[in-house]
């Protein structure tokens, strides 16, 4: 057989290289005869793919090909016809969750009645600044927050809610797992806190 070898180079990482043929290349009990000058891509178990020069697709057994094509990475062609790999995309954050990341950077922030950041905050104030750092722009007080968006139930509420109390005088975003972030009172810093300790009344979705 053949000999290759495979190398780390500092800044692309674990490449294959490309496997040489003098003669015939034998992968366990299959035998690949050279052929003309061409070369197929084959995927060997805890090794990598390699394009084999001297063979072209044909000439893989069938056996070879199937088992190639169920271990080998989904590639896409690029525009000189040689394989790499397709890019997957992280799914994109949504503005309910910019808007919970936002609000926790507040943690330990005072509260002050009217303040709406960047430094103090009341209930809505909050709201309001996370969700504008998040790219949205939503009502400035309580009862405006309760009466836009659209309505969700508890259940479904997801991280990014914004949550209203006590008849409609409070304001939080919700977290998830049952906890939302909110500024309450004076003398009392942005925090986490449990809805379940709270006279919740509607739930919105911006």
């Amino acid at each position: 057989m053949a000999k290759h070898r495979l190398e780390q180079p500092a800044r692309t990482g674990k490449l294959a290289k490309s496997a040489l043929i003098a003669g015939s290349l034998s992968i366990g009990s299959l035998g690949v005869a050279a052929g003309a000058a061409e070369a197929a891509p084959v995927t060997i178990p805890n090794l990598g793919t390699f394009e084999i020069p001297g063979i072209n697709e044909k000439q893989i057994p069938k056996e070879l090909r199937e088992l190639s094509a169920k271990i080998a990475p989904k590639v896409a062609p690029n525009t000189h016809g040689k394989i790499r790999p397709r890019t997957v995309l992280a799914p994109s954050e949504s503005t309910g969750e910019k808007a919970v990341r936002y609000a926790s950077t507040k943690i330990g922030s005072p509260y002050s009645y009217g303040a709406a950041g960047p430094s103090a905050f009341d209930c809505s104030g909050l709201v309001y600044w996370s969700y504008q750092q998040a790219g949205k722009v939503i009502p400035r007080d309580s009862y405006g927050q309760l009466g836009g968006g659209h309505a969700v139930n508890y259940a479904d509420a997801q991280p990014g809610d914004v949550l209203i109390f006590n008849g409609g005088g409070h304001a939080g975003i919700y977290e998830g797992n049952g906890i939302f972030i909110h500024s309450s009172t004076y003398g009392v810093p942005v925090q986490r806190d449990s809805v379940k300790e709270w006279n919740l009344v509607g739930v919105r979705r911006y």
